[in-house]
């Protein structure tokens, strides 16, 4: 799961690309590889901002001179964009998107645990989902993750650790082994663990003693919108509702835009721009808009959910919790080349409805705060009170 286990995050997780928003049949934010990542990378050049027509096109004219040498597209096509300066930008085999196709359906091959990086460079487990191999061998939220497969991960960029949690290199299915050395305190130990075909548990509501509800998204993979729709309308009238969306790195567009629908009574969800042209996404109307909301965010917040941030925030209809968003806001858009392979490119950016660009910026927060982020939430709701 992104920046986690990794959900949504195709195969070649360790060439630091990463499938975000694309625009085809449906509009998607992909789980991007850097959620948590490496937060050393650079920003686009400008030449990758300013061109993506001449961008797309010298991808695909190193593909298809490539195919015509008898070489591997795919390698032009990855060295073609690594040499852009497109931070997004990537290139996968035919049998990785169809994989991530399948992750937006809410399936991964994996153990089941979300992670992310420190400043200091450790790796830490921030989710494990119920049901799963690391439930199972006993892993918890905040355990340190050191080695996978006797490889270190500290101070490794996450999608590396990904890469190595899912056996990208060996193409590893369900039913074979992954060794993890793990610590909590002061104890280290190991755990073999066997990787398991999962459901992803994108939304999950539970209730806090003073009557507030938490519904947490951990991805915008299909039919998301409309849980979180359900969970808003089963939630008691008038009570207060915290959307948790931290460490949620992404999904589908149009999931986020119904996620917001639930919120929103119509209006204007997010402008973007692709090749100069723009364009709007708008929340449909009927939304409840009378109880007390809060937004909970953290650096692991991108793509599509903070563009429903952004919307929430700006549209006034939510308070924001936590820390700055992570500031993944570009569009990438397929192609597909000789070889059947498909190359991600960055063709445009979305902005919030107040015209707030969020690529390379994020979103602060209205109350920033790291610690006890659900009960400084719970305060917030107390304060805004009953709105009828």
């Amino acid at each position: 799961m992104s920046g986690r286990d990794l959900f949504c995050q195709p195969r070649r997780a360790g060439r630091g690309a990463a499938l975000t928003l694309l625009f085809a049949s449906v509009l998607v934010a992909g789980a991007a590889t850097g959620s948590f990542g490496d937060p050393d990378r650079k920003s686009p050049s400008p030449s990758a901002r300013s061109t993506p027509a001449a961008h797309r096109e010298t991808v695909t004219d190193a593909a298809a001179e490539a195919m015509a040498d008898g070489k591997s597209p795919m390698e032009a096509a990855e060295r073609a964009v690594s040499r852009s300066g497109d931070r997004w930008g990537a290139v996968y085999s035919q049998g990785e998107y169809e994989e991530f196709e399948e992750a937006l359906d809410g399936q991964y091959t994996g153990v089941g645990l979300w992670a992310r990086r420190e400043r200091d460079g450790r790796i830490e487990v921030t989710r494990v989902q119920s049901g799963s191999p690391a439930a199972a061998a006993g892993i918890r939220t905040g355990d340190r993750l050191r080695s996978v497969d006797g490889e270190k991960v500290d101070g490794r960029p996450v999608t590396e650790v990904v890469s190595l949690l899912r056996g990208d290199a060996d193409d590893a299915a369900a039913g074979t082994k992954v060794s993890l050395g793990l610590e909590r305190g002061t104890r280290a130990w190991s755990e073999t663990l066997r990787r398991a075909r999962l459901s992803t548990d994108s939304v999950t509501v539970r209730k806090l003693p003073g009557g507030v509800t938490v519904i947490k998204v951990a991805a915008f993979t299909k039919g998301v919108g409309d849980a979180v729709r359900t969970a808003v309308e089963q939630t008691p009238e008038h009570a207060g509702i915290v959307l948790d969306l931290r460490g949620n790195s992404g999904g589908l567009v149009t999931e986020a835009v119904t996620a917001a629908s639930a919120f929103l009574d119509g209006g204007l969800v997010a402008t973007y721009d692709v090749n100069g042209a723009q364009r709007s996404l708008h929340a449909d109307p009927g939304g409840d808009t009378t109880r007390p909301l809060v937004a909970l965010v953290d650096g692991g917040t991108m793509s599509a959910a903070e563009l429903l941030t952004g919307a929430l925030q700006d549209r006034g209809r939510a308070v924001v919790v936590g820390s700055r968003t992570f500031g993944k806001g570009s569009i990438q858009m397929p192609s597909r080349l000789p070889d059947g392979s498909v190359a991600e490119l960055t063709v445009g950016h979305y902005r919030t409805p107040a015209g707030h660009t969020v690529d390379g910026r994020g979103i602060t927060p209205d109350l920033e705060v790291d610690a006890e982020a659900v009960e400084r939430a719970e305060t917030v709701l107390s304060g805004l009170g009953d709105p009828s």
